[in-house]
């Protein structure tokens, strides 16, 4: 009868010791209460826990990627699209961490969603296409300044996708083909004005001297026969005409 409760004795000890030691990995901490008092925050590496008396709580320090779940926001131009984004946050003060806030990571998930929701709102849907880079960082900021308070460090937030309309998609599609429409038209007016320009300038130059207006058309006749053209029609300048009808009037016999 004595052996058997020497054996159960040192059975009951030797559980109390393998519960009361505990092994941290060197990205985890615990923060122990003594009688649920905090006491102090310990780790990594061997702990000794006493049974009954202390309790702990295990934080894990590394950086987490949270997900936020796909938000239907309403763009301040009243366009309606559809957001998720990716969170990413770690521990930086287990105490708080624990003591602060109940479930920390439930927290910055909801935190996430509502702010993600709120500033997305502020904006018009140019903006969240063309600015995303912005808008991580405003989101960003906020989030970690509300969770200051709870020991954690939001260290960056990425928009990953902004889902639109079938609708609003043909929409954009057709206001950026009017828009590189209206490009093309603007290019080719200032294109035609700087013709203008020079070919006024090149007419300025061939009236100073009736022999290089010739001499241009001649090579415009040039530049038409090495296309080898069957047919070329062409205009016959005046200025050609009447040194020929001239000489000819002066050669007929009723002239004086």
């Amino acid at each position: 009868m004595v052996s058997y409760f020497f054996t159960l004795l040192g059975l009951a000890v030797v559980l109390l010791v393998m519960y009361a030691i505990r092994v941290l990995r060197e990205y985890e901490r615990a923060v122990v209460f003594f009688l649920g008092r905090f006491q102090s925050v310990k780790g990594p590496g061997l702990i000794i826990i006493i049974p009954v008396i202390q309790t702990m709580e295990r934080v894990d320090l590394r950086t987490v990627v949270m997900d936020v779940p796909t938000q239907d926001v309403i763009s301040r131009d009243n366009v309606s699209v559809k957001v998720n984004a990716v969170v990413y946050y770690r521990v930086i003060d287990p105490q708080s961490a624990i003591i602060n806030v109940e479930h920390y990571d439930e927290a910055v998930s909801q935190l996430s969603q509502t702010t993600l929701r709120s500033v997305l709102g502020k904006h018009e849907l140019d903006e969240m296409l063309s600015e995303r880079d912005k808008l991580n960082v405003d989101i960003q900021k906020i989030l970690d300044e509300q969770t200051d308070a709870w020991g954690v460090k939001v260290t960056n937030v990425e928009i990953k996708h902004i889902d639109l309309d079938e609708s609003m998609i043909r929409a954009i599609a057709k206001q950026a083909e009017a828009e590189r429409s209206r490009r093309a038209k603007v290019i080719h007016a200032d294109g035609e004005a700087q013709a203008a320009v020079k070919l006024t300038e090149a007419a300025r130059e061939l009236s100073k001297n009736s022999n290089a207006i010739t001499l241009r058309y001649m090579q415009t006749l040039i530049d038409i026969a090495g296309e080898q053209n069957s047919t070329i029609v062409f205009p016959l300048p005046m200025d050609l005409i009447n040194p020929l009808l001239e000489q000819q009037v002066k050669k007929s016999p009723g002239a004086s």
